[in-house]
């Protein structure tokens, strides 16, 4: 039929229902004008169609025409005479799409429509049985249609989504589905498994790992749990190797990257781990050499994690000697910035004269070079090492002194100082071996070197004498041990220049728990000790004189800081010290320590690593018994994060971790064994 024929057709429809004609007759097919159809007031659908149904009305009707004519009534006046307009009794959402394509001026308001007249039937019961009486599709077969569509039609997802007025994106997510394993889309039409399951599955398209997941799992398992199952051989997007090389980097150097189409915040996995480690490396690498020539280390090399096997000592930066008009300069420059800074931020409108004197400004100090600079002599003998932080940056850890290079400075003063002492007692030069194994007796003959032996009793005496001394002088004594301490913890190698026979027990903690520097607590100590780096002087020599210009309660302070990095209360099984581990708890109880600022438990942290038995107990104490019975059985991964989930924000600690409440003093009935967690509680030496 013609464009011409149609809309004669709709014209003898017009003039029959205005009576010029024999009017239609009940299940007569006729052609009307778009703008003689209106909604009918008996349709029992009140609430009106949203503006996605109408949109994919209008898109399938513009790509298919209208497939299902609308049933309509004639519309009459009071008097019984017909109006020339029918009333859409089923077909509403199809009146509104073809109005929406009139809006758009894709069809005209005339646009003719073929429609099938009801006469007979009650216009609310027909309306009411239309959308009553049917089924929506199975998704699944709607996801296989869409894949039908695409496969044989050629039809891309954005062709897809304008002819069913949906948007390419949803097209693809349907697409993905239809390209799960046949045996798991039966699965889902015999509903044994959820759609969240099957969007889990759908993340990748390899059928193989689909159906080994598939074996994994139980009915009850969530769909995020299938989705790390799927990718637990992948690395995440917010992988701190991922961030650190950059996505666009690791495509294009061939990389491929699987994105989920079922999440809000579109995660994705790197599938070619080994290209990414690579990409790592050379990067890590890049960053080191150019650290090495332009900042002028001897030697600086890069790794994933920073090399704790190996044994440096380190040198630091000192403070740049400047001129008091330098000095006079960076402070008035300084005063100047700050004081704009000031003007800006209470200036209503912004001002080019002002950024243009802060940049200068900003030149002008730059111009002067950084504050604290590593001598040249300590640049020749120190490097750099480059490793990956956990938060996907690049950190430079400067100033590290390989065994080799370690200046024998503390030997060779204490030759010296021997050599001096030979000195004094008339001979210049040093005594060794039997030469110097004189008797006193000898001694007569001439003033030959002290002995040994003699020596050693002298300086007994003299240690006597010191010890008593700094018995009877507090503050002095505080300050030879905060010495001793500080010549260990910021000067290694020159510990052994101390009188005092002070030693410290320094810990690796990163070694037995990678990533506890980076937690709140790590932290807060790299932090402190940076603050006192920047304040010691850079010379182990000048130690002394530094300590004693500092007031009481800063030496506190430094002492604190370095013995605080001795406490050792890990309980390793190979190193059993119950004793010490009994005390640690004393000390955690008088510290007031409190470990939920520090750790969470979380699935990696924790729950992964413990028998399931454990999991449900630590719901049961931060939630309650019905929340872990909910969770009982699930598999150990899955009951992994969902105890994560329930834990989180509650506080929960495993015992180990927690503190015991302190005691009144004056309670005799209190012994470390009622306050401390004994060893036996099943936390200690758990297999993981």
């Amino acid at each position: 039929m013609t464009a011409q024929s149609i809309e004669a057709t709709a014209t003898a429809a017009v003039s029959a229902a205005s009576g010029r004609s024999t009017e239609p007759v009940h299940g007569a097919e006729i052609i009307v004008p778009l703008n003689r159809l209106k909604a009918s007031p008996r349709n029992a659908r009140k609430v009106p169609h949203s503006v996605a149904t109408i949109e994919a009305f209008a898109a399938s009707i513009n790509a298919k025409g209208v497939l299902q004519p609308p049933v309509v009534e004639i519309e009459t006046k009071e008097d019984g005479t017909p109006t020339g307009n029918y009333l859409v009794t089923i077909g509403e959402g199809r009146r509104q799409g073809l109005r929406l394509l009139a809006k758009r001026k894709i069809i005209k308001k005339t646009h003719p429509v073929r429609v099938i007249v009801d006469t007979e039937n009650d216009a609310h019961e027909i309306s009411l049985d239309e959308n009553i009486t049917r089924e929506a599709m199975h998704p699944a077969d709607q996801f296989e249609a869409f894949n039908r569509l695409a496969v044989e039609m050629g039809y891309g997802p954005e062709e897809i989504g304008a002819r069913f007025g949906v948007s390419a994106y949803v097209v693809r997510q349907r697409l993905r589905l239809a390209s799960v394993a046949p045996e798991l889309i039966a699965t889902y039409r015999a509903g044994g498994l959820t759609m969240d399951q099957l969007m889990g599955f759908a993340v990748s398209e390899d059928h193989e790992r689909q159906r080994q997941v598939f074996e994994r799992i139980s009915q009850n398992t969530p769909g995020y749990a299938v989705r790390r199952y799927m990718t637990e051989a992948k690395v995440e997007l917010d992988d701190r190797r991922a961030r650190f090389v950059g996505v666009e980097a690791y495509e294009a150097a061939g990389g491929v990257v699987l994105r989920d189409l079922f999440t809000e915040d579109g995660a994705g996995w790197l599938e070619d781990i080994s290209l990414l480690d690579r990409l790592v490396q050379d990067k890590l690498d890049g960053l080191a050499e150019d650290a090495r020539e332009r900042e002028g280390w001897k030697w600086a090399s890069a790794h994933f994690d920073f090399p704790y096997g190996e044994t440096y000592s380190r040198v630091y930066a000192q403070a740049v000697e400047r001129s008091e008009e330098a000095c006079a300069a960076i402070a008035g420059l300084s005063a100047e910035y700050d004081q704009l800074v000031v003007e800006m931020e209470d200036a209503e409108a912004p001002s080019a004269e002002r950024d243009a004197r802060l940049e200068e400004i900003d030149a002008a100090l730059q111009a002067f070079g950084p504050d604290f600079a590593y001598s040249a002599e300590d640049l020749s003998r120190s490097g750099v090492i480059v490793t990956l932080g956990y938060d996907g940056l690049a950190r430079f850890e400067r100033g590290l002194v390989r065994p080799e290079d370690v200046l024998k400075a503390p030997r060779e003063a204490s030759e010296e100082a021997w050599e001096e002492a030979g000195d004094a007692n008339g001979e210049g030069e040093a005594v060794s071996g039997d030469e110097g194994r004189g008797t006193e007796a000898e001694a007569d003959e001439g003033l030959a070197p002290l002995s040994e032996r003699l020596v050693i009793d002298l300086t007994a005496h003299r240690t006597a004498g010191l010890q008593d001394a700094l018995a009877q002088d507090a503050p002095l004594t505080l300050a030879v041990v905060v010495h001793a301490m500080a010549l260990q913890t910021f000067y290694p190698g020159y510990d052994q220049t101390s009188p005092m026979s002070l030693r410290l027990g320094f810990i690796g903690l990163e070694r037995l728990a990678p990533g506890v520097s980076e937690g709140p607590a790590g932290r807060r100590i790299g932090e402190r000790g940076e603050a006192w780096r920047a304040r010691l002087p850079a010379k182990a020599a000048d130690l002394w004189s530094g300590l004693l210009d500092l007031p009481g309660s800063d030496l506190l302070d430094l002492m604190a800081h370095c013995a605080s990095l001795a406490v050792n209360a890990v309980r390793d099984p190979h190193d059993r010290r119950v004793g010490a581990w009994a005390q640690a708890e004393v000390l955690a109880t008088a510290s007031g320590l409190d470990m939920t600022t520090t750790w969470t438990a979380t699935a990696s942290s924790y729950f992964s690593r413990v028998a399931k038995a454990r999991m449900l107990e630590a719901v049961t104490e931060a939630v309650g018994k019905p929340e872990a019975d909910r969770i009982a059985g699930f598999k150990k991964a899955d009951m992994a994060d969902a105890s994560e989930l329930l834990v989180a924000g509650t506080g929960w600690l495993p015992p180990v971790l927690r503190t015991a409440k302190a005691q009144a003093p004056d309670d005799p009935t209190v012994t470390v064994s009622d306050t401390v967690p004994q060893t036996d509680d099943g936390y200690a030496f758990a297999a993981e």
